[in-house]
C-alpha cells in the first residue's frame, strides 16, 4: 500500500539558453507529492505516518521554498550573488529562518543562507523530480513523485529501495537499536541476548 503527502513550494527560476517566455526570470507555485510504499504496519494500521514523511522530506525541501533556482552556468548566478553580497544578505539575515541544511549532490547544491539552489540541469518539473528523488531515496521508501508547476506537471514511479522496520505504536522508523525515537518503544528482537 502507499501513503503520500503534498508540499507547496514558492520559487523563482528561468530556462537559461531556451527560447520563449521561460528564458526570463519568473516565479511559480509548485506542488510536490511524494508517495511511499510498504506493507501496512499492523500496530498502527498505516504504511508510514504522513506527518513523518512531511517532516523527513521538508528538512531538505524547504531549501527550495522561496528560493531562486538557477543552472550552474547561468550568467545571472554570479550577478545575483554579487548583489546579495553588496546588500549584506548573502550570508543570511535574522529573518531568513526557513532554512534546511546545505547540500551538494551531482544534480544540485543548496545555499540556504542566501536562498539559492544551483542545479546542474535546467530546473524543469522533470528535473525537480530527479533532484528530489536523489535527495530522499535513502530516507524514504519512495514509490512515486509528482511535481506540478503552473500548467506543467510530471511524475515518475520508482521501485522502493528501503525495507524500514516501523514502530507498532506510532509508525515511526525504528533506529538501529530497535528503539523508536518518537515514543520510546523497544523492539525486543533488536536487544542482544
Amino acid at each position: 500500500m502507499r501513503s503520500f503527502t503534498t508540499f507547496t513550494l514558492q520559487y523563482a527560476h528561468r530556462f537559461y539558453g531556451f527560447g520563449g517566455e521561460a528564458q526570463y526570470l519568473h516565479g511559480h507555485t509548485g506542488t510536490l507529492t511524494i508517495e511511499v510504499e510498504a506493507p501496512i504496519n499492523e500496530g498502527v494500521n498505516m504504511v508510514f505516518p504522513c506527518n513523518e514523511i512531511k517532516k523527513t522530506a521538508w528538512e531538505v525541501l524547504r531549501n527550495f521554498d522561496h528560493a531562486l533556482i538557477l543552472r550552474e552556468d547561468d550568467p545571472l548566478l554570479p550577478a545575483i550573488q554579487a548583489v546579495y553580497k553588496n546588500q549584506g544578505i548573502y550570508d543570511g539575515t535574522e529573518t531568513n529562518t526557513n532554512m534546511g541544511p546545505a547540500f551538494k549532490t551531482t544534480l544540485a547544491a543548496a545555499y540556504p543562507s542566501c536562498r539559492i539552489v544551483v542545479t546542474k540541469e535546467t530546473m524543469t518539473v522533470e528535473g525537480m523530480i530527479k533532484i528530489v528523488y536523489d535527495l530522499l531515496k535513502d530516507k524514504l521508501n519512495i514509490s512515486k513523485i509528482t511535481f506540478t508547476s503552473g500548467d506543467n506537471g510530471a511524475c515518475e514511479n520508482f521501485v522502493p529501495l528501503l525495507m524500514q522496520e516501523l514502530c507498532p505504536i506510532c509508525g515511526v522508523e525504528l533506529k538501529e537499536n530497535g528503539r523508536c525515537p518518537k515514543c520510546g518503544y523497544q523492539n525486543n528482537k533488536s536487544i542482544p541476548e
